[in-house]
């Protein structure tokens, strides 16, 4: 049965490889950085794990498997309907969202009483939808009415709907925005205004913003953290002495004592818990495995077909391993605090989901690829075969 379903894979071999490492990383990673949270749960940290956190890697990993097998070419209509649907939801979000550390960031999901982070959802959905505007708009491209206006309008909205609330993911996908219009061929001109307008704004929600306070403190607390108390600082300070403490080989899966100071070790801060446990090889492990994915979905982009797989695929990796170095660089200290997890890694329910169906995609691409490579090796095979036959049956004659 197992060999049947691996049958029936389809895509790049080394990013289903790495789909599996990053899915058995996050099990025990997340197993062993769960103890306080079952603690103050009243439940044993198997229970947390197997009914919180397995069961969303194996939907994640069922994700991957049925957005691979659709043909990627669907998501363009379905891109029209994701935009449609998430910037009311955003809007929703900020005025009737859950409310969690000073941030209205969450939707309930009713009957089955989850949330989730619509920013997920609009990551998704506006990299899918760029990439079907941008291959929409190859022949007038650089048309200021016809293109960029109709383009940006989109990049704009989304980006302040989500700073508003979480301005760290509003830059990442921005910054992936402004790779896709590069990629997209829209003139370097036009591309320096939207940075310049991408400025104003958020100088703008930084400084008038209703999370304004926040965002100065995590600046002002990552630029001087001498200056501030130590509350503001104990999150990076924690991070920090689970670094220095776990060395170059770790103390061993299991071993963490940071997970139980650290606010959210199974999420935000899971990295700073592998290295304290793995060490600094562990760390690099983890690392290489992001840089593999983003060659490989490079190598994706570079062969494939048509423009809308290759856009598709470009904006989705670079989504993924931008955020994955995010994450990475504030738990070494690199970069203010912020809420972002490690993609497949760190524990989190639709954050997962939607991780998945992303990767699920880039397979998609992928698939389509090798089967025209595979139609293409045919097709010359058969001129061949034809060529040999036409030549013998004069022969024979």
């Amino acid at each position: 049965m197992l060999q049947a379903l691996l049958n029936k894979t389809k895509g790049d071999r080394w990013i289903w490889l790495i789909i599996i490492l990053l899915s058995l990383i996050s099990i025990m990673a997340v197993y062993s950085a769960t103890g306080a949270y079952a603690y103050k749960k009243n439940q044993s940290v198997e229970k947390v794990l197997l009914y919180k956190h397995l069961i969303f890697v194996m939907l994640g990993i069922g994700m991957i498997y049925i957005s691979h097998l659709l043909d990627y070419r669907y998501y363009a209509g379905i891109s029209k309907i994701l935009m449609i649907v998430t910037i009311p939801l955003l809007l929703y979000t900020l005025i009737f969202g859950t409310n969690l550390n000073d941030a209205s960031r969450w939707v309930k999901i009713p009957v089955i009483g989850l949330t989730f982070q619509t920013s997920d959802l609009a990551k998704l959905a506006l990299i899918t939808f760029l990439a079907r505007m941008l291959t929409k708009k190859q022949e007038n491209i650089k048309d200021l009415r016809e293109s960029f206006i109709p383009i940006m309008a989109s990049v704009c909205s989304v980006f302040v709907l989500i700073a508003l609330a979480n301005m760290s993911t509003a830059l990442m996908l921005f910054g992936v925005s402004i790779l896709l219009l590069i990629i997209g061929r829209i003139s370097i001109k036009q591309i320096s205004i939207v940075c310049a307008g991408g400025l104003v704004l958020l100088l703008l929600v930084g400084f008038l913003g209703p999370r304004s306070e926040t965002y100065k403190s995590r600046i002002r607390t990552f630029l001087h953290p001498e200056l501030v108390h130590s509350d503001k600082s104990f999150q990076a300070d924690q991070a920090k002495i689970a670094l220095a403490t776990g060395g170059v080989f770790g103390k061993g899966p299991g071993n963490s004592t940071q997970r139980n100071f650290l606010p959210h070790p199974y999420s935000d801060f899971i990295f700073a818990i592998i290295i304290e446990e793995w060490g600094t090889l562990g760390g690099i492990v983890i690392m290489m495995l992001y840089l593999v994915l983003l060659y490989r979905c490079i190598k994706i982009v570079t062969r494939a077909p048509k423009a809308f797989g290759a856009l598709l695929a470009a904006g989705l990796s670079f989504s993924l391993t931008i955020q994955a170095f995010a994450n990475m660089a504030v738990a070494v200290g690199l970069g203010p605090v912020t809420g972002v997890p490690l993609p497949l890694v760190s524990m989190g329910g639709t954050s997962m989901i939607f991780t998945s169906v992303a990767f699920g995609i880039i397979l998609s691409v992928s698939r389509d690829v090798e089967e025209n490579v595979a139609g293409k090796t045919t097709g010359d095979k058969t001129k061949v075969s034809n060529k040999v036959i036409v030549g013998e049956i004069p022969a024979m004659a």
